[in-house]
């Protein structure tokens, strides 16, 4: 076989390996575009749905409205007995706080674990971690009954209290795990220049935890904001209501009649976790990322 025999079967070889890499990324691309399609089609319904009828939403199987029906958003805004705007307001409270409470805690108690050292320090780490495996309903009634005879119930503190207690394990191991990736040199470096513990975790560890931080906050936020149980425990006021509940009272005040009006409210329900996602999005992975790599 000559030189130039050789070089053209090379050339054949690598034309039809560039093909199927061609054909492979195609069929890839395509299937990923397929399952977002289904992944949105909710979504999209639940957009389309909200401008229509309320007595053809379920009839209607059209992508595009006959008929827009804007006073859905008017009519939902409205609410029952209060208006939207107070629901909203009291889930964004409840959830700042939450994010607040839960940042500060956990970061805390992250670092003593992984930084300071302490009596039965193994043992406590091991309770925290069992307590991942509690479910929220073992503890509920015993927590009711400590609200209760605080006389805290129909207020916002049974919700965010437990939250300056890091309570929330998950959020803890995943800052431990963080810290554990600092190198420690840091620490001693500044133990030499006089820096006490409170001082190296506020100067140090704490700036450099930023993505953890902000991936605690944005979950916390995520998962008060929609948290429909613990509110509908401990809120009795349609005043003190939250999104989901005053979505659940929108609902069942007017039947049948007002799913254009829900579906309406459910779709702004989604705008402030969207938001929030998609500004801290990066930050999110890399937290998320980082901490699955440190050992």
């Amino acid at each position: 076989m000559t030189t130039t025999e050789t070089h053209n079967m090379t050339s054949d070889i690598n034309r039809i390996t560039e093909r199927s890499k061609a054909r492979s990324k195609l069929i890839t691309h395509g299937l990923l575009i397929l399952f977002a399609l289904i992944m949105l089609y909710p979504l999209v319904w639940l957009a389309v749905s909200s401008l229509k009828p309320s007595n053809i939403i379920f009839s209607d199987t059209s992508i595009i409205p006959r008929h827009f029906e804007w006073q859905n958003y008017t009519h939902g805004w409205a609410g029952v007995a209060a208006p939207f705007k107070v629901f909203f307001a009291n889930s964004f409270v409840i959830a700042i706080i939450a994010v607040i409470g839960n940042v500060l805690s956990c970061s805390f108690v992250a670092y003593a674990f992984a930084r300071l050292d302490f009596s039965f320090k193994k043992p406590l780490f091991a309770l925290m971690m069992m307590t991942i495996m509690l479910p929220m309903h073992a503890s509920l009634i015993p927590q009711y009954i400590l609200f209760n005879w605080l006389g805290w119930v129909n207020t916002i503190l049974p919700i965010v209290t437990p939250k300056f207690l890091a309570v929330e394990a998950f959020f803890v191991f995943l800052m431990i795990q963080f810290i554990r990736g600092i190198p420690r040199e840091l620490d001693e470096a500044a133990a030499i220049d006089g820096a006490g513990p409170i001082r190296i975790f506020f100067s140090i560890i704490l700036p450099l935890l930023t993505p953890a931080l902000v991936t605690t906050a944005v979950f916390t936020f995520l998962w008060t904001y929609e948290d429909f149980l613990t509110p509908l425990i401990y809120l009795t006021s349609i005043e003190n209501y939250t999104v989901p509940q005053g979505l659940r009272l929108l609902q069942a005040s007017r039947g049948a009649g007002t799913w254009g009006a829900m579906l309406a409210m459910s779709l702004l329900s989604l705008v402030p976790m969207f938001i929030i996602f998609f500004i801290f999005q990066r930050k999110l992975i890399d937290g998320i990322a980082t901490t699955g790599l440190k050992g």
